[in-house]
């Protein structure tokens, strides 16, 4: 199994998630006492939010690409960049590493086409909900993608995902809000949704929701633990 080079901090809050997630699949796959061989490089993210309110993706790239230089310094394999919004600067990423990347887009791609959606509904930051590096991806797969409507629903989804659930606040009041909006963009078509930030599943779940639910923080470990199997996957076959 490759070793797993993990850029979080993206918040602290859903890369723990990424390290249980990573670890459970890993156990499930080996059994016994295995858990996967993980590096992490924890970044601040008061300077990762920083840099993305002032449009600096500059700024953004230097940051992450800092992290995964280290990580391949330290043996790590492959790369996880642990937020969607980070992928905002993914493709100079991987253009620029010697590690392979696993991107969260295209394994959302997959999961939704997997479970034979045409239509979602995206949830996330502002970035991920109103610029097109992530849309663009699910557009070319065929994938029509519904965010919210209004500003005033985008930017409380922003709010609240920096100033509650990236530091640990889960509102009971902020999940009901959340809800309401997702409901809304079902009204429009929607026929899954996609937590399209890895804070939001700290918060939200199948179990709000009647139809198809998208963890990007889980479909991400899952394609990251995928391919750290693969040369062992091929070579058994």
């Amino acid at each position: 199994m490759k070793k797993i080079g993990l850029v979080g901090g993206i918040s602290w809050t859903s890369t723990v998630d990424y390290y249980r997630y990573i670890n459970e699949m890993t156990n499930e796959q080996l059994g016994g006492l295995h858990a996967a061989e993980c590096i992490l490089y924890s970044v601040d993210f008061e300077n990762f939010a920083r840099h993305n309110a002032a449009y600096n993706w500059d700024g953004t790239y230097s940051l992450l690409s800092y992290a995964v230089e280290n990580l391949e310094k330290a043996g790590a394999e492959l790369i996880l960049l642990c937020a969607n919004t980070a992928h905002i600067v993914a493709d100079r990423i991987a253009a620029s590493s010697s590690l392979p990347l696993v991107d969260i887009r295209t394994a959302m791609l997959a999961a939704i086409k997997a479970a034979g959606l045409k239509s979602v509904a995206l949830m996330g930051t502002s970035y991920t909900m109103e610029l097109h590096f992530y849309r663009d991806v699910l557009s070319a797969g065929g994938i029509n993608v519904l965010v919210p409507e209004l500003e005033a629903d985008r930017d409380f989804i922003e709010d609240t995902l920096q100033h509650e659930l990236g530091v640990g606040m889960l509102s009971p009041q902020t999940r009901q809000e959340y809800i309401r909006i997702a409901n809304k963009m079902i009204q429009q078509g929607a026929q899954g949704i996609i937590l399209g930030c890895t804070e939001l599943p700290l918060i939200l779940s199948q179990n709000d929701f009647s139809l198809p639910v998208f963890d990007s923080t889980s479909i991400h470990a899952a394609a990251a633990v995928a391919f750290a199997f693969q040369k062992e996957n091929q070579h058994i076959q």
